[in-house]
């Protein structure tokens, strides 16, 4: 009798340890990782809600700047298209970045000693929340910060030839959402590129895990006049950014 009472006390306690184990696997349950590179529209839709807004209204005032630029720059973006129109669409990514892309970029020189801001190529990001992580590595970013990325003002997403590679967009995306949390900021901006074509896009917060996005017009870089646009709207940019760290150190 005495045996069949601790035959069955083991097997209440063996029990007990099997519920345990369930319980504590469950809690231990990995949050699920989102890469930037590899998530899509499915993804941010199963994350938040957002909605892309048709109205362009709001470019208004960044692609309607008054800036000014001079001769020299644009015999620059003239040299730069007749060096590769023939080439651009049969670039890789990295082909694409440090033959087209970058000149442009490093001519606009986002870099700042005097503001402690400048342009990350490669910068590792991850937002978190206790439902899932975004993390990867982002292709160009603006931030506050030298040595290491702080707070980043502007991304610039997809050095890629064509859509077929991965759409940039849902990637910009989720790495716009991730600095407005992560900055506590309600609107951000921020480019992706497929091949020559240039897309500008904002993004606004408009609750908690909801949101807004503007996608502008299409800029083909390799027509002259649309690349002068796309230099303009990048400069407006820097000196938008450099005017508010301006203000946020006064």
């Amino acid at each position: 009798m005495n045996s069949d009472i601790e035959l069955n006390l083991l097997k209440e306690i063996e029990e007990l340890k099997r519920k345990v184990n369930l319980l504590e696997g469950d809690a231990e349950q990995k949050i699920p990782v989102y890469q930037y590179s590899k998530i899509r529209d499915a993804d941010l839709k199963k994350l938040f809600t957002i909605e892309k807004n048709l109205d362009d209204s709001i470019f208004k005032h960044w692609f309607n700047n008054t800036l000014e630029i001079d001769y020299s720059i644009q015999l620059f973006l003239k040299d730069l298209i007749e060096d590769n129109k023939y080439l651009i669409e049969s670039y890789n990514e990295e082909d694409l970045k440090i033959n087209f892309i970058a000149p442009i970029l490093n001519k606009i020189r986002f870099k700042s000693y005097e503001k402690n801001i400048r342009d990350f190529y490669e910068l590792q990001m991850t937002y978190q929340t206790n439902k899932f992580i975004l993390n990867g590595t982002i292709d160009f970013a603006v931030s506050e910060g030298l040595v290491e990325s702080k707070k980043p003002y502007f991304f610039i997403q997809e050095f890629k030839r064509s859509e077929e590679y991965g759409n940039p967009r849902p990637q910009l995306l989720a790495e716009l959402i991730s600095a407005v949390e992560l900055n506590d900021w309600r609107f951000i901006k921020g480019a992706y590129i497929i091949g020559g074509n240039w897309h500008f896009a904002i993004l606004e917060k408009l609750a908690l895990g909801q949101y807004q996005y503007f996608i502008s017009q299409n800029f083909d870089a390799t027509k002259i006049e649309d690349l002068k646009l796309i230099y303009k709207n990048l400069l407006f940019v820097k000196n938008e950014i450099l005017a508010s760290v301006e203000l946020q150190q006064n």
